[in-house]
């Protein structure tokens, strides 16, 4: 449910007229599905899909912990995305734009990044695989025959694959906050890496390792004031200290729709260059107010 932070920053993209100044789009899990969205054709109502489709028992139930998936990924997709609110999986195979898709491929413990999809199933099985997260889903998904899971378990940062394709100008949208030091208790943590490693011995270290590159990169990343001297020039947006986020099985429609909000002022501020410190006044003055609302 934590997509619903990037799918709003490229709503804000969108807003500003900016949905056709890049070159390509990179994404990883609920990343990945946000920027078929935003390539497709519009991100605003797609966008709607967290807080009106996805926030039901129907798609995501922890009683189903022991019994069955957490997460509903037949009902995401085949009813969601193939009935409810249709993904123009079309306009993503004739874009222009290129989408890359990054999935954690289980059997050689490696990130693999695919574009040019050979067809519309090629394509949905790619953001199937790319957001099957193992604790949640059982088993894996089968992308071109081989086991696939969410993309971010060994890539947790997408700009890293844009880099590997030689991008100068890197534009990352984080769904994690700033001040997120901690992702897990420590049980939970253990529980998660027996996961992994229930599906292939060595993806529980290979998952760690990618963990702690992302929290040795995040604080440059995060620096607005930061101008490097040369190329490859990369800017992180995420969500300022004090601002509501979202945990990944957030079920309240009024978090999901307070924190889009936010993580949309906040592309916003970074791209028209404002003082990201106005910002954290607001949030200041609403939490003094008892108003969850910018």
């Amino acid at each position: 449910m934590r997509g619903v932070i990037t799918g709003a920053m490229l709503a804000a993209l969108e807003d500003l007229g900016l949905h056709r100044a890049f070159d390509a789009v990179y994404g990883t899990s609920s990343g990945a599905m946000n920027a078929a969205s935003f390539i497709g054709g519009g991100i605003w109502r797609p966008l709607q899909i967290y807080w009106n489709h996805l926030r039901t028992r129907r798609f995501v139930d922890a009683r189903r912990f022991f019994t069955g998936d957490v997460l509903d990924l037949d009902y995401a997709f085949d009813t969601v995305l193939g009935e409810l609110e249709p993904l123009d999986y079309d306009s993503v195979l004739d874009s222009k734009v290129p989408l890359h898709v990054a999935l954690t491929l289980v059997d050689e413990l490696r990130t693999d990044v695919v574009s040019g999809f050979e067809s519309k199933q090629d394509l949905v099985d790619a953001l199937r695989a790319t957001t099957w997260l193992p604790v949640a889903v059982r088993g894996t998904a089968t992308f071109r025959g081989k086991r696939a899971i969410d993309g971010s378990i060994l890539t947790v940062h997408p700009y890293r694959m844009a880099l590997a394709d030689g991008c100068t100008h890197v534009l990352s949208l984080s769904s994690r906050p700033i001040d997120a030091s901690s992702f897990e208790l420590p049980l939970t943590r253990s529980f998660w890496r027996w996961r992994l490693d229930q599906l292939e011995p060595g993806l529980a270290e290979a998952n760690a390792l990618a963990m702690r590159d992302y929290r040795q990169d995040r604080p440059a990343l995060l620096d607005w004031s930061r101008s490097p001297d040369q190329p490859p020039y990369v800017l992180d947006i995420a969500l300022l200290p004090g601002m509501p986020s979202v945990t990944p099985y957030e079920l309240r429609a009024e978090r999901l729709i307070t924190a889009g909000r936010w993580a949309h002022n906040v592309l916003t501020a970074a791209i028209e260059d404002e003082d990201p410190e106005v910002l954290r006044t607001a949030v200041r003055f609403t939490r003094t107010e008892g108003d969850s609302r910018l």
